[in-house]
């Protein structure tokens, strides 16, 4: 098995190179709007073999291993190490900048090509324990990416709990094509390299990744970009308000009742969420969203009709907007719950 290892290692570390620039950009995760539970799986899968970085540290772990049994170990503990902080770190909020933490991954890589030259570790406990640690690491750059999606309470366990089974079958599917690639060279080459030899791909590759990702980082993912609430999306707030009247006179105006605009262009600037409606809407849905909108425990909230709407629902508070085709009251409670939870919603005493 070493043998095998060590060839693939060279030809996955060689292959990875050359697609330095294609593999850093890509390993995000991608659009996770309107996903069902079941769908985080491939999701996980795919941003774990897009992982440039992830990729050659599990390479660099398996080179070094020597053995199945040995393997599977430092595998597991890897694996336990990133799972704990993916979803300890997501669960808390806890975010770091992701393009630090990958160059730190990079590095790790680095540390296991450098090991590898170096030749195996005498004694295995505290290479375990390192690589415990770096997929303590490798977790808190996952957490960062996932909150980069902004989904809502709602389901996030489950689907972050798919999202990290995802990626465990991802890098299961990662160590298989290994493997093939192991033997495949074994039946159409002869190349014998060594442990030092096999370790100079791993080195210069995260010292690549490293140099990329600190000199060409990609761009930060904006946190007010479109996303869905339910079946309503979140964009930035583009409406205006015109007029300065104060207070509305009430919370809720009814429908073929006009709404008080100069109302809502004072109150917009205090933190409320101002929510625009279809005055077609059923009987029923307009008394449930006039009990949500009157009641006190729903904050700082007004509503109005809007006669010449296309949405059915509209709400918008200081920086963004959501728009809903149907009722959706669900997904509005979540946007004002969002809102009112941002320090910038507070008003200015």
């Amino acid at each position: 098995m070493t043998v095998s290892i060590r060839r693939a290692l060279a030809a996955l570390a060689g292959l990875l190179v050359l697609t330095l620039p294609v593999s850093a950009s890509a390993h995000g995760i991608g659009p996770a709007a309107g996903k069902t539970v079941w769908e985080f799986l491939p999701l996980g899968a795919e941003h774990m073999l897009l992982g440039f970085d992830h990729l050659l540290f599990i390479a660099g772990v398996l080179l070094l291993a020597g053995g199945l049994r040995r393997a599977a170990t430092l595998i597991s503990v890897f694996a336990a190490g990133h799972s704990l902080t993916l979803i300890t770190a997501t669960l808390a909020g806890w975010k770091l900048n992701a393009n630090l933490v990958e160059v730190v991954i990079a590095l790790s890589v680095v540390f296991v090509g450098m090991v590898a030259f170096l030749g195996r570790p005498k004694t295995w406990s505290w290479f375990t324990g390192v690589v415990f640690a770096f997929g303590l690491v490798h977790g808190l750059g996952l957490a960062t990416r996932f909150q980069d999606l902004r989904l809502p309470d709602k389901g996030l366990l489950a689907k972050l709990i798919a999202f990290n089974v995802g990626i465990e079958l991802g890098q299961l599917l990662a160590i298989t094509i290994m493997m093939m690639a192991a033997h495949l060279v074994i039946d159409r080459t002869r190349l014998r390299p060594g442990l030092k030899v096999s370790s100079v791909p791993l080195v210069a590759a995260g010292l690549g990744f490293a140099v990329w990702m600190t000199f060409f980082p990609p761009a930060p993912v904006n946190p007010h970009a479109a996303y869905a609430i339910g079946s309503c999306q979140v964009r930035d707030r583009t409406e205006t308000f015109e007029g300065d009247s104060g207070h509305p006179a009430r919370a809720f105006t009814e429908p073929g009742q006009p709404a008080p605009e100069a109302g809502f262009a004072h109150v917009i600037g205090d933190g409320y969420v101002i929510v625009q409606y279809r005055p077609d809407l059923p009987a029923g849905d307009v008394d449930s969203l006039r009990g949500h909108i009157t009641d006190p425990g729903s904050g700082r909230i007004v509503a109005g009709p809007a006669p010449q709407q296309k949405e059915a629902l509209k709400a918008v508070h200081a920086y963004n907007t959501l728009t809903c085709s149907s009722y959706d009251l669900p997904a509005l409670k979540e946007f004002s719950r969002a809102w009112f939870a941002d320090p910038r919603s507070k008003p200015v005493e």
